[in-house]
């Protein structure tokens, strides 16, 4: 990896001020993250998840009887099917499964826990398919990572099957922004401020609501018991410290936990893998984790 190449993804991200409006602020993320479309041989195709959007995707190679379950990033109030797209399906590509991406509700319209109930449609729909658990990965990034974790806590708790595995990248982790890192990284990540975190937990989850829930902060959950986990985190990361520590928390539990700290990577860098070697990296290692766990 150069650094031009990381360079380049900076100059991108910061090319414009960030905008005021939830409006903008969404339409601004789905533009930076759809600068590169998808490959010519994906094909994508939406559907109904009962009542929530999703696209499943596929790639030559893929094994339908096995899938990715794809939660996007952006605060629980931006993100979309739309500027993940590329990641969602070249991770689908690098484990050989079809994919799922997942368009949740958003905050500040529909704060939690809008988004936990169409994670929980969701897995529920594949269920439905005659998908088994086993046969299913569940990953995201940022708060999509934050998803990821409470939808397999929900299910922990009520005693169903757990999906195989889990992939978080630069997880969220902590919305009480307890992180050591967001002071010592705050000068080198160009995305993720405390400022910033701070608006999108009161849209998400606003004052008087308990943010040290294991279902909003999985920080804080008892985690013995879950699939094993890979989390992958860039160094030059405000949110460094959700995933370091979320790998300890795992680990001292007894999960099978694998944890990654990228080199000069920023926050959920595998969106631009298409022109970001590291991202192409990151997500072959995602995929060879997937392959190993999933049935």
């Amino acid at each position: 990896m150069t650094h031009s190449e990381i360079d380049a993804i900076r100059k991108l991200l910061t090319s414009k001020p960030r905008p005021v409006g939830w409006l903008e602020r969404r339409q601004r993320l789905d533009e930076v993250g759809s600068t590169w479309p998808v490959a010519s041989d994906v094909k994508c195709e939406a559907v109904d998840c009962d009542g929530v959007a999703g696209e499943w995707s596929t790639v030559p190679g893929s094994e339908n009887s096995r899938v990715l379950l794809y939660f996007h990033g952006g605060g629980y109030c931006s993100g979309s099917i739309v500027s993940h797209r590329r990641l969602v399906t070249e991770a689908g590509r690098a484990a050989r499964t079809r994919t799922l991406a997942i368009g949740y509700r958003l905050a500040p319209e529909h704060p939690y826990p809008a988004a936990h109930e169409d994670a929980l449609a969701a897995w529920r729909f594949l269920r439905k398919q005659g998908i088994a658990a086993a046969s299913i990965a569940v990953g995201g990034d940022s708060a999509g990572g934050n998803l990821t974790l409470a939808l397999i806590n929900h299910l922990r708790a009520a005693g169903e099957a757990l999906p195989a595995c889990a992939w978080l990248v630069s997880p969220w982790t902590d919305l009480t922004m307890s992180g050591s890192t967001l002071q010592t990284k705050d000068a080198v990540d160009p995305l993720i401020h405390k400022a910033y975190l701070d608006e999108l937990a009161d849209a998400y989850a606003p004052p008087g609501i308990d943010r040290t829930d294991q279902l909003i902060s999985p920080l804080f959950a008892d985690l013995a018991g879950l699939p094993p986990v890979l989390v992958q985190v860039g160094s030059a990361e405000t949110l460094l410290a959700d995933a370091t520590r979320l790998a300890e928390a795992a680990g001292a539990a007894d999960v099978d936990v694998t944890l990654q700290i990228w080199p000069h990577m920023i926050h959920a860098w595998p969106v631009w893998n298409a022109n970001l070697e590291d991202g192409r990296r990151a997500l072959a290692h995602a995929g060879q984790f997937i392959r190993a766990h999933i049935r």
